[in-house]
């Protein structure tokens, strides 16, 4: 489906070079079409960002959501979520990148930022955790990850983030 080609090409550019570091040049290059072609899904670059960030909103709350569902702790399954993100071939959170520069951001692109990280500590709290505890978890695995990025050395979030929910209980 080319929406989704479009949506994953612009997700893997957002991962690593933030809102600035995609054209649609680039990525009708990665899906194999015309730039205008790109332009017909999504007319502006602020619409194809927001729309990542989106469906990257939707697929992090489903991932906790299963990982919760049996009972698991949540601490640990948002602590797992965010690991597989340091593990993985991107290595950075869409969300985590656009947030660091979100003063920056168009307003559309900037209330898809705020609306992924409101779910996860409305998730969070859900989950019994004082808003106070949910931000500093929150604050924690994604600077966790920021660090471990940055130092090109994934242990570094094990180390961040080893007694979490041991702290937490």
């Amino acid at each position: 489906d080319m929406t989704a080609a479009i949506l994953n090409s612009a997700e893997r550019r957002i991962r690593v070079g933030g809102f600035n570091g995609f054209s649609f040049r680039e990525i009708a290059a990665d899906v194999g079409v015309k730039s205008s072609s790109v332009h017909y899904h999504f007319p502006t670059k602020e619409q194809l960002a927001a729309a990542v960030i989106r469906r990257y909103t939707a697929h992090v709350a489903k991932l906790i959501d299963d990982g919760c569902a049996d009972g698991a702790d949540p601490l640990m399954v948002w602590t797992r979520a965010f690991r597989s993100t340091v593990h993985s071939k991107n290595r950075m959170c869409p969300a985590a990148v656009l947030g660091a520069g979100a003063l920056d951001l168009p307003p559309e692109v900037a209330l898809e930022v705020r609306a992924f990280f409101k779910m996860c500590l409305d998730k969070l709290s859900a989950a019994g955790m004082a808003k106070n505890a949910a931000t500093r978890f929150l604050s924690t695995i994604t600077g966790a990850l920021v660090i471990a990025n940055a130092l090109g050395e994934p242990a570094a979030y094990d180390r961040a983030t080893k007694e979490l929910a041991r702290n937490s209980n």
